[in-house]
């Protein structure tokens, strides 16, 4: 068997009489042919390499283009041409088409074409998908190796977001936040994309057009490199320290360059139009090729020297009107914004009056469409939007010019004026006051950070009597809520005379504030309380911004223990928000409470416990009866008889 097997070997013919397939070649594999257009090839690798060593990801759409080049056996007589091929898009054919004409200016038009001039280097052929290590890099890892280093290649560049990009701002937003006295040290998404939409030429909600990334995208690759950290549900966002350690680098070279002569201004700006340009490999090219590919490798913001940009800083209240900013403040802000950027300063602003989409939408659609149309017959300037409290508010929105190249203006900082109003007709507040609505939209409304609610009241002519609740009862609750909660109650008749009052309010406000500097102060900072400006009765100028208004007001957020017990308590019949508060500041939680009853020596002890808080402006006793049934809530064993 072995010898007719060698047989069939040496003669080339199986045993059966089939020929036998050709012997397996063993050796060098047969040389590739040379790539017929050697001029394009050493241009895109020279494209390659550079972009490779400023770690551009367009690396990578070059490399893609010198295989399909590879591949092509015909000679090209243009760059145009060679748009049949994959991965060649306008950008690299107008690229090459630049420098083949400003090659054939230099040699002559009779210059060759197809082969590479007289001692040029040939382009070592690329046919897999890896990069070739630039010249650069090879021999800075041949250098370390004769050093007895490890061997590797050089030191891996480090990030820099461009100037006016989405992760600059955030940087930079984060950093002068964080910088501010008294502050929470971190933001959320909605506050930190409003403050840093003024550091970026890029919004931070709608994406250019052909493109499917925001200036927000820029966020995940901060995370990955460990310069913001993202805590919390909803999220909250802040600098780790490495974070830290830059944003206070680009605000160092931001105000140098703030402070410096013009002609180095003019320098930086140059350096880092160099550096797009290279990037882009051409002058005025963003996209070299249509592939969806090539999006997500190009969605990693580039890395170019920083530049100037002010922004606006919250300030607290105490710190504004009489420009009594604080040393530290001055200090650390002084150069780092223009005069007067962290204020709204008169005729900068309009007053807008936004209307929650439940008021137009829903329900008897009719009657709410009248409304708007009411509003549009008044020339009330006015915009619909989700409010989580209240159906109608005014804001001071920043006046902006649009930007060249983009499609619309960039958002502008809105502050929320202190004047919230909820509307009621008759049959809505008799079904609030039935599911315990009302009690609670009014503690919201308290809670909210603006200091002047108001309840919109239509009468409904005669609907009212064939109501649920006796129109007495309604009545009543309408007068408690004025007189005894505090807020301003307006009765009208109909939809038409509720959108003239909001027409009136709308003009009385934009007299109020045209002279008036308005500050944006945080919430947190200020508290719910009053204010001297109040009192005096002049506006207020230290206004909420409405991205932290609108999470504060969320409804079903994520809640603390003391906001869940708060609740919890309101729940008891006769506990409203103020007596709830009372008790929320002598026992946080229900665990506190829970330890104070333990330590009763009695049960009539446990059961007077909470009757001696004071609650409320009158500071009136919460009394024996409420704190009995506290007691017996939270105290009594097994199911509440």
């Amino acid at each position: 068997m072995q010898g007719a097997s060698s047989c069939c070997k040496l003669t080339g013919k199986r045993s059966n009489g089939m020929p036998a397939p050709e012997p397996v070649r063993f050796g060098r594999k047969r040389a590739l042919p040379s790539c017929p257009n050697p001029l394009f090839l050493r241009w895109l690798t020279e494209l390659r390499d550079e972009a490779k060593e400023k770690g551009l990801k367009i690396q990578y759409t070059y490399q893609k283009a010198i295989s399909s080049l590879n591949k092509y056996p015909l000679p090209l007589q243009n760059a145009k041409e060679a748009k049949i091929l994959q991965n060649f898009g306008d950008g690299i054919c107008k690229i090459l088409d630049q420098k083949l004409q400003r090659y054939l200016k230099e040699n002559g038009p009779d210059a060759p074409v197809h082969r590479l001039p007289e001692g040029a280097p040939r382009p070592g052929r690329q046919d897999n998908n890896s990069l070739a290590p630039s010249r650069k890099k090879n021999a800075a890892g041949d250098q370390g190796k004769d050093k007895g280093g490890r061997g590797g290649g050089r030191k891996k560049r480090e990030y820099v977001p461009q100037k006016r990009s989405g992760g600059y701002a955030v940087l930079l937003t984060l950093y002068r936040q964080s910088q501010i006295p008294g502050s929470k040290g971190y933001m959320f998404k909605m506050e930190l994309q409003a403050e840093a939409q003024r550091l970026c030429d890029k919004s931070f909600t709608v994406p250019d057009l052909g493109s499917k990334y925001t200036a927000w995208s820029s966020v995940s690759t901060l995370i990955q490199k460990n310069f913001v950290m993202k805590t919390h549900n909803p999220a909250r966002y802040s600098l780790t320290e490495e974070g830290l350690a830059l944003a206070e680098r680009l605000e160092s070279i931001e105000q140098g360059t703030q402070d410096g002569p013009e002609g180095d201004r003019e320098e930086a700006r140059s350096e880092g139009e160099g550096d797009a340009e290279e990037e882009d490999g051409g002058p005025g090219l963003v996209d070299l090729t249509a592939s969806d590919d090539d999006d997500e490798e190009e969605k990693e913001e580039d890395r170019i020297h920083p530049a100037e940009t002010p922004t606006c800083v919250a300030l607290p209240r105490r710190d504004v009107d009489g420009m009594g900013l604080s040393e530290k403040t001055q200090k650390s802000h002084a150069a780092s914004r223009k005069p007067n950027a962290a204020c709204l300063l008169p005729g900068t602003y309009d007053i807008i009056l936004c209307v929650d989409f439940i008021e137009t939408t829903g329900g008897s659609s009719h009657r709410k469409q009248e409304l708007v149309k009411e509003l549009q017959r008044n020339g009330v300037t006015f915009d619909v939007r989700k409010l989580n409290v209240g159906d109608f508010l005014w804001v001071a929105r920043e006046k902006m010019a649009p930007l060249p190249g983009q499609l619309r203006a960039p958002a502008g900082r809105e502050l929320v004026l202190d004047y919230i109003i909820e509307r009621k007709r008759m049959d809505d507040l008799c079904g609030s006051i039935i599911d315990g609505r009302f009690r609670e939209q009014k503690f919201r409304l308290k809670r909210c950070g603006l200091r002047r609610p108001c309840y919109l009241v239509e009468e409904c002519g005669s609907a009212a009597s064939h109501l649920s609740l006796p129109e007495t009862t309604l009545q009543q609750a309408i007068v408690n809520t004025q007189v005894v909660d505090g807020f301003f109650v307006k009765r009208v008749q109909d939809v038409r005379e509720s959108a003239a009052y909001l027409t009136v309010m709308t003009r009385y406000l934009t007299k109020l504030y045209q002279n008036c500097t308005l500050v944006c102060r945080s919430r947190e900072l200020e508290g719910d309380g009053g204010s001297d400006e109040e009192e005096s009765g002049a506006p207020s100028c230290s206004l909420i911004s409405f991205a932290e208004f609108n999470y504060g007001a969320i409804k079903n957020k994520c809640q603390t223990v003391r906001e869940v017990f708060a609740r919890q308590l309101m729940q008891v019949s006769g506990l409203s928000g103020d007596k709830a508060a009372a008790i929320l500041e002598q026992y946080s939680t229900p665990h506190s409470l829970l330890t104070a009853y333990k330590k009763c020596a009695s049960e009539a002890e446990k059961e007077k416990l909470l009757s001696s808080i004071r609650y409320g402006k009158l500071k009136r006793n919460l009394g024996p009866a409420l704190s009995r049934t506290v007691y017996q809530l939270y105290c009594t064993q097994g199911a509440l008889s």
